[in-house]
């Protein structure tokens, strides 16, 4: 059993948002088990809706770059130790050269810049991840950085003819995905890439939730069945209410931007890298 400490109290309210005699009380019973603390919380209706509960405190950046004229992009998430370092201009165009060397070469070795960056800046540097994607067939990415680098989008979006990647409509519906992923925080594009273990632990949440209690047994597989919906609208990108638009579904624009293009337009994939969360 973990000793259950104010620090650790303090860290399960950061997660959930729940009153300080809630989380005590969830750590009791879950024997000082954070995530177990925080799933009680939720099926108690104490916690806040948060999607990425066990989120760590790191300070640094999140850098993106694009190349090959679109085809390529790559997102890093670079540490260091405090928020001053972060905010340092140095510091962000070393983050930024660094996505570079990852969007232009797979696999490139960075532990000689970081021990560079290490003994110029007087602090413990990190480089934690990078990731890159890179376009097959006719399509683009684009990157998009929000909330002075705590954020980071990178987004695959394809259709069928040259042409259309080059229009200008399609390449403000890349901007405009980018913004609403890092607004929206989706999980993934569609229901079918929420991975089965997700959907049963929010069914498992909703069916122990007080709400549900005490409901008839037939009634409850239908309840069940629209409390996963909500998650799916609320965690799915195309099923997310569009950010310039909330009465419209992102897939809805997305097909709208094809029609008028002549063209079917698919969004592929997505990256949203954030400071600090659980990987």
């Amino acid at each position: 059993m973990a000793e259950i400490t104010p620090a650790l109290v303090g860290q399960l309210r950061a997660m959930t948002g729940a009153g300080l005699m809630a989380c005590k009380k969830a750590l009791d019973e879950t024997q000082g088990d954070l995530n177990g603390a925080v799933d009680l919380l939720r099926k108690q209706g104490a916690a806040a809706a948060v999607k990425k509960a066990d989120r760590a405190a790191n300070e640094g950046l999140i850098g993106q770059a694009v190349v090959n004229g679109g085809k390529v992009g790559a997102l890093i998430e670079v540490n260091c130790e405090t928020d001053f370092v972060a905010r340092n201009d140095g510091f962000k165009a070393f983050v930024a050269e660094l996505a570079a060397k990852v969007a232009s070469s797979p696999g490139a070795d960075l532990e000689a810049d970081r021990v560079a960056a290490v003994a110029k800046i007087g602090e413990n540097i990190q480089v934690r991840r990078s990731q890159r994607l890179e376009v097959a067939g006719v399509g683009a990415v684009a990157a998009y950085i929000h909330t002075g680098g705590k954020v980071g989008v990178l987004v695959e979006i394809g259709a069928t003819k040259d042409e259309t990647v080059a229009h200008d409509d399609f390449k403000q519906l890349l901007r405009d995905v980018t913004l609403q992923i890092a607004a929206a925080s989706p999980v993934a594009v569609g229901r079918s890439e929420v991975p089965q273990a997700v959907i049963d632990k929010e069914r498992e949440i909703a069916a122990q939730s007080d709400a549900l209690k005490g409901k008839p047994a037939a009634a409850m597989e239908g309840i069940l069945k629209g409390k996963l919906n909500k998650y799916f609208e609320t965690n799915c990108l195309l099923e997310q209410g569009f950010v310039k638009n909330p009465d419209l579904k992102v897939e809805a624009h997305v097909a709208s931007v094809g029609k008028a293009l002549g063209d079917t337009i698919t969004v592929r994939r997505f990256l949203r890298f954030q400071v600090g969360e659980a990987l």
